[in-house]
Formats: structure tokens, sequence, C-alpha cells
């Protein structure tokens, strides 16, 4: 019987290359952003607060911001945020994900170049340094400041001010930092973020991530989130009574100016009070509570979460203390400037001034005793303004006294200018019967351009045509009606700054009744109200990208009718062309005062009394 014969396999031995090869074949890990982050994430030294492994126990508000990246639903995710409280790690955890598990060409855009090289050189690089999962794709070789090269894909870095830049290569992953600080679209160029935009559409797996701290209402950050199809904002449960709680800014108090203690002593003892039981919050049960919070929608459109918003303040910050946001408040509240910064980056809300709002129930407030129809007995001088629409005409008459005193005796609504010559040629008179007439009529001729000025021409006695403007120098200013063939031809046309008036509306409604207040009759219905407040005044950034205060509609284009704050506003400008501003100077010399009759000297007594003594 023949022996078998034995085989013996020969070792093979696999070479590092051929590691290398079956490790690029490897499927990816099963594993989310914030897990990922965890494992594979080293904060350095130069660059973070808290420097060594990642770890999402210390902003637990951002995992999910984070994993909307795993989400194959959501495309886009916006983060509106305050100063520090980690948005651009975010980026970078959603960055260093995608080159070591899910790589496609990425483009980073910051407000300006040299913020990317900035961040480039003291964020990024020191990342990919750290993190063994980055640095094993990473070509050092082929790689710029802006241009990072890896074996899998390839990162851009750009300045939002560099609008070629933009333009140029297909992207998977874009990430928009600091948005509300990029310039404006040119007349040559759309703004940065569509520019950006248009790169990922050749990709149908896209990922975009916003974030920045808001600006204005207008800005990019703020506009996003209101177009967002889901906002969400972090609720934690409250260590006292358990109830999820929002964390507000007017829940935050301390002791009031009676303690007598300065701003400083006053905000190292502020705490939170728990809206739903009324319990003391300290900053070390926030934190610990921060760890069982959970985003909650607060607005749904009721559409797939296609692009998702998150918003948090710096009360969740776990690196800000309590006591350090009420003393930045109490150091910043009465400095436009100062509060105007407080505003956005420690409340990460748009800035409005608060100064000049108003509301309908102010106006009420300014009710006096005097009836409609009926001027009041300090009246001096009486005007009107009238605002032209396209299918009908709103006008308000006002009275005038001394040093800006007015009140607003009768307004409506008039589907002619016929109606409106009859009501401005009415007789209105003062409880004691003293007549008055309307001394000047401003009449809008934005709309119905000729028949306001053949209107005006018609009536010149008392009506003159005006037009907005935006003038630096003054108010109001004279014009000229320079429409050839017109019957207004060489009549003066009022050119307006209803901004400027508005101010003046708005600061006087304020005053309560009395010596320059501005005021309205006894049942002033609400309708007027809600027109005349209709506006505030919020900041906006112009095209050159300078940022100015300006009145707008509360509710945006489709917000409340504004049409009597415009008749005011023509109101007032009347009575500056017919010098109401001078009318303390025109009261009526006093009368001399008649000589009290001399008493008789004795002398001239005695005579009298003995008229017949010759």
């Amino acid at each position: 019987m023949k022996k078998r014969r034995k085989f013996t396999q020969r070792p093979y031995t696999v070479t590092a290359y051929q590691k290398a090869a079956l490790g690029y074949l490897a499927p990816p890990e099963d594993i989310t952003v914030s897990e990922w982050a965890e494992a594979h994430r080293v904060l350095d030294v130069r660059s973070a607060a808290m420097p060594g492994r990642w770890r999402n126990s210390i902003t637990p508000y951002l995992v999910e911001i984070m994993d909307t990246l795993n989400d194959f639903e959501t495309e886009e995710t916006i983060f509106v945020k305050p100063a520090q409280v980690g948005g651009t790690e975010a980026l970078l955890n959603r960055l260093g994900y995608a080159i070591a598990q899910d790589p496609g060409p990425a483009l980073i855009v910051y407000p300006t170049d040299e913020l990317g090289d900035s961040i480039s050189d003291n964020r990024i690089a020191p990342m990919i340094e750290s993190s063994p999962a980055i640095a094993s794709h990473y070509n050092e070789r082929e790689s710029s400041k802006r241009e990072l090269q890896f074996d899998n894909m390839y990162v851009s870095i750009s300045g939002a001010n560099s609008p070629a830049s933009l333009a140029s290569k297909p992207i998977r992953y874009l990430f928009l930092d600091e948005v509300d600080k990029y310039p404006p679209a040119t007349r040559k160029e759309a703004d940065p973020i569509s520019l950006a935009r248009e790169r990922t559409k050749t990709f149908v797996n896209r990922k975009v991530y916003m974030c920045s701290t808001p600006t204005l209402r207008t800005g990019h950050i703020w506009k996003a989130k209101e177009s967002a199809d889901i906002e969400k904002h972090y609720y934690i449960p409250c260590p006292h009574c358990g109830a999820y709680i929002e964390l507000n800014f007017q829940n935050l108090k301390w002791p009031g100016d009676e303690a007598g203690l300065d701003a400083a002593d006053r905000a190292e003892l502020a705490v939170y009070v728990c809206q739903e039981c009324g319990c003391t919050i300290s900053d070390a049960e926030k934190n610990r509570a921060l760890a069982l919070g959970e985003w909650r929608a607060v607005r749904n459109k009721g559409r797939a979460a296609r692009r998702v918003a998150y918003w948090i303040n710096t009360l969740y910050s776990p690196f800000v203390r309590f006591s350090e946001i009420a003393k930045e408040f109490l150091t910043s509240k009465d400095d436009p400037d100062l509060l105007h910064n407080f505003t956005n980056s420690w409340l990460a809300e748009p800035w409005e001034d608060t100064k000049l709002k108003t509301n309908a129930e102010l106006v009420l407030e300014r009710q006096t005793d005097t009836p409609e129809n009926i001027l009041p007995p300090w009246t001096k001088l009486v005007t009107a303004g009238v605002d032209v629409q396209e299918n009908c005409l709103y006008w308000t008459i006002r009275a005038w006294g001394d040093f800006l005193t007015s009140q607003n005796i009768a307004h409506g609504q008039a589907f002619g200018f016929g109606e409106i010559e009859q009501v401005m040629n009415l007789e209105y008179r003062k409880e004691d019967g003293t007549p008055f007439m309307v001394d000047l009529c401003l009449i809008d001729s934005g709309d119905q351009t000729d028949e306001v000025y053949d209107f005006c021409a018609l009536n010149s006695e008392w009506a003159l045509p005006c037009k907005g403007t935006s003038s630096q120098l003054s108010h109001y200013r004279l014009s000229t009606v320079n429409k050839t063939g017109s019957r207004a031809y060489g009549m003066n046309l009022v050119l307006v700054d209803g901004g400027r008036y508005k101010d003046m509306i708005a600061g006087r409604l304020r005053k309560p009744n009395g010596k320059g207040s501005w005021m309205v009759y006894q049942g002033c219905d609400e309708e007027y109200a809600k027109q005349v407040t209709a506006e505030h005044k919020v900041a906006q950034k112009n095209s050159k990208g300078q940022v100015s205060l300006v009145w707008v509609p509360k509710g945006g284009n489709d917000g409340a009718d504004n049409h009597y704050l415009d008749c005011e506003v023509y109101c007032m400008a009347a009575a500056d062309v017919k010098g109401v501003r001078q009318l303390f100077l025109r009261d009526d010399p006093p009368k001399p005062a008649t000589p009290p009759a001399q008493a008789p000297a004795p002398e001239e007594s005695w005579i009298r009394a003995n008229d017949d003594w010759v």
C-alpha cells in the first residue's frame, strides 16, 4: 500500500502594498458622524479650548446637527448660532467623516480668502495631523493652502470675496461658514451662496452645511432658517420638575437696582428660572441637563425634511456661565452698538432698533377727550395728507399746536378726488366755535401722477403734490413739477423723506398726552391704529455691504396695510412746509395794560367839595 503523499501549503506573505489595497477596498465603518468624531477626532492644543479626544458629552446639542450628514433625506443643514458653541467644529467633524468614510469633492467657503487661509493653517491642518484616519489619505506634497489633495477626494478652500473660485469644479460637499459676513451680490455676479450652490448640481447625493451668527433679519442665515422645511430648537429637562424647556434669555434673572449692588455683583447672582415650575437652575445643573436634551420641531411646513434648520443661543453653551451672559447684557443695554453685538453674538437673534417699535395699543392710548371732527383748544394750524392707491384714496387731517403738539381729528377712505375736495373744504371748529380750514394738504403723486397733478393745479390754494425721497440734509425739500404739458407745470413739488418723519411719529407717539405729543381723537378706530404702526425700523445691508436702519413692513411685503402711516407722514411734512416749528412764536402780542386811574390829590377833593365857596 502506497503511502499518501503529504502536501504542504507554502506560506504566503502579504506585502504592505497588498494590505493597503485590501484596506482601500474594505467598506467604510457603519458609524455616524458623531460616533466617528469620538473615535477618530483629536482636538489640537493650538486651536482648541479643551484639547484631546472629541467628546460628544461636552456639546451634546451638536450630535444631531453632525448626524444629518448620514440622513439620506436631509440635503441641507442650517445652523443659526451664537459665537463659541462649536459650529465650526461640527463643520470640521463632518469634513473629516467625509474624507475617511464617504469621500467626495468638497468646498469650504469663508467670508474672505484671508480667513480661509487662517482656518486652513490653524484648524484644518492640525485636524489632519492629529487624526490618523484622515492623515492616511492626505497627500501633502500635492496640496496647497487652498487646495487639499487626498487619495480619494480634494477639498477646496475659498473666500466669498473671490467669485471666480466659486464657479469652477463640481462638488458634492458644500460647507458655508459665517454666511452673514459674505459680501452681497453685485450687478456682475450673483451672491456667493448662489454661486457655490451651482457647483453641487451634478451630485444627486449632495450635502450642504450652512452655519453663521445672525446679523440682520434680511441676512443669509436668518432667511435660510425662515425658508427651511423644519425648524428645530433644543429642549432640556428641568432638574426640578422634569419638564422639557427651551432656555430663553427672559428667564435669566438677577437682583435689581434696589439691591444696592453694582452691575458686576448683580450679574454674579444670575440664575435661570424654570418657566414651568419657577425653580432656579444653576450652571452645573444646566450642563448635566444638556446631555438629556433633545431637538424638537417648533415649525414644520409638512413636507419632506430636505432643508432642516437648527437654532440655539449662548445660554446652552457649556463654556459660558449665566453670570457672564447677565454681565454682558448689563454692560451693553444702554449702548446701541454693544446691544447690537449682544443680540447677534449672544442671543443669536437678528438686530433691529427696538427703541422705535410701535404697536396699535400705543396709538389707542393716545386718545384725548376731544371727539372726532372737533379741533383741540390749542389748535393753530391744520394740515392733511392723502395716500393715492389704484382703486381708492386714504386721507387724514391733523391739528397742530406749539412745540409740534398734534392730534388727528379725522381720517377715512375716499373713492375719488371729488370726495377729497369736499372733505378738505369743510370748516373744522374748536369747541368754542373758532373756525379753521385745512391750511395745506400734500397728495402722493407716485400713483396716478397726471391725475394728482391736475387736481393739485385746480386746488392750488390748499393742495400740493408730494413724492417720497431719501435725504441726508433735511426732512423735506421743495422741487418743481417739470412735466411738460401738465396743468401743474412749474408748481411746487414737495419731496418728503418718509423715514425721518416716521422716526418723529414713533418718538412722539411714546410721549404721554400733552405738550409735544402725537395724539388721536376720542373713539379712534383700531384699523387706523394698526395701519399707523404697520412698519418698524430694522437694520438692512445695502448692495455695497453697508448696514443702515430702515423702516419696513412688520410682516414683510405681505404685511398689514400702511396707508394711514403714509398719510400721517404727508400731514407732518405739510405742517413743516407751513412752519409748524415756529408756531410758538406766533402768539398775538399782549395788549399793553391800561394804567390805573390816578387818585385825585387831597386839595382837588377839597376844591370839588367846595365849588360854590366863591
